[in-house]
């Protein structure tokens, strides 16, 4: 009889991936489907990127690299998370990694031994439990309140944190509730770190550069106090439409790297040279990373404002990120009931609240698509909801 890992067959699916095959699947054969339930930009990558990959293909620069990255993308992110964030680490202390989500179980595989306990905010990404597990460790969730705009305070950090606890992870800006982390939200976590010398802070900013008007990203390496226990994980999937290509990286002390690099070199390798030669063009796309900004910011005004003018839906503007959270008053009915209702009667595609640990009755839809398709989903939504109410 077969037996396997036990953590890794216990694991629970993706519920944001199992929407978004289902989406597909419903689109192969119903094309007026709205799928708002993805995870990836709608745009191209920019053109500028994609030729410099074709010039580093034709001329032959196919083979293995250096494995933590190429010198002058480590040197370029190095540099970028000074200017930007105010994060003071070296190219020595950078991974490049096959997307961000490789890089956040680098590091909490490399940190933590089985029984030890890993802390993380909730609603939050659908994969942090699921990593936690599967390094032989237990996920503690740490609940925040929707009443309370889900504001992080040291003293729910508190609450959780045992003589067990290794390693705090913070999503800012937030999936799935699109909120930023203020200044004010910033100084209680460093002073959690401060109390608790033994945790280390994974600090996940895959979403740093898309940021609305009136909000800014705080970066927790940029704290003196605390930086030399912070891995800051970034990417370039979100702000440069580079999904695909599967390229993203960690940013830590050269003492942490290390042994995470012990555990890159027998698994990953190395990320592909004609992508990391690309990706340092993408370092200098500032003005397409803008112009994305400003289009999403164009589309949360017009989606978010649409559904709160609907009865019995509430939403507040994402501060940052692409996706609305969306809190739906449909008696009777869960997140999961109230995606599969919508789902049904609107033919609109979103992910359930529950997919991210909690029930608020919330939904959460990505606004990473055309303006008219959110307009349609807007009035979908709005004639199902006034049924509801008749």
């Amino acid at each position: 009889m077969i037996t396997f890992n036990k953590e890794i067959a216990n694991l629970q699916p993706s519920k944001s991936m199992t929407f978004m095959a289902k989406a597909k699947q419903m689109q192969a054969t119903d094309p007026t489907v709205i799928n708002l339930a993805g995870g990836e930009p709608d745009f191209a990558t920019p053109k500028k990127i994609c030729d410099e990959l074709f010039r580093q293909v034709e001329a032959g620069y196919t083979h293995y690299t250096v494995g933590p990255g190429l010198p002058e993308l480590r040197e370029k992110i190095a540099k970028k998370l000074a200017e930007e964030n105010g994060c003071n680490y070296s190219p020595e202390g950078v991974i490049v990694t096959p997307g961000g989500k490789f890089a956040i179980y680098l590091a909490v595989r490399s940190l933590v031994n089985a029984g030890d306990e890993v802390m993380y905010l909730e609603p939050g990404w659908v994969s942090y439990p699921a990593i936690i597990e599967a390094s032989a460790a237990l996920p503690v969730p740490v609940r925040l309140s929707l009443e309370n705009n889900y504001k992080v305070t040291l003293e729910q950090l508190e609450q959780f944190v045992t003589d067990k606890t290794k390693v705090l992870i913070i999503n800012y800006p937030n999936n799935p509730t699109g909120k930023t982390l203020s200044r004010e939200e910033a100084g209680e976590v460093e002073q959690f770190m401060l109390r608790h010398p033994d945790v280390v802070l994974i600090a996940d900013e895959i979403y740093e550069r898309i940021v609305f008007t009136g909000y800014s990203n705080v970066s927790m390496a940029s704290y003196p106090s605390i930086a030399d226990r912070v891995v800051t994980v970034n990417g370039f999937s979100k702000s440069v439409a580079m999904t695909g290509w599967r390229i993203g990286y960690l940013a830590t002390t050269p003492e942490i790297k290390n042994v995470m690099n012990k555990l890159f070199q027998h698994t990953m390798s190395c990320v592909s040279g004609f992508i990391q030669k690309a990706a340092v063009v993408a370092l200098d796309c500032k003005d397409e990373i803008e112009e994305m900004r400003q289009s999403y910011e164009r589309r949360r005004d017009l989606f978010v404002g649409g559904l709160n003018a609907i009865d019995s839906v509430q939403c507040s503007y994402p501060e940052g990120a692409f996706y609305a959270w969306v809190k739906f008053d449909i008696p009777g009915l869960d997140s999961e009931g109230v995606c599969e209702y919508i789902l049904k009667e609107a033919k609109v595609v979103g992910v359930p609240g529950v997919a991210y640990g909690t029930d608020d009755s919330c939904v959460r839809f990505s606004f990473a698509s055309s303006e008219e398709d959110l307009k349609q989903a807007v009035e979908r939504i709005g004639a199902v909801m006034a049924a509801v109410k008749r």
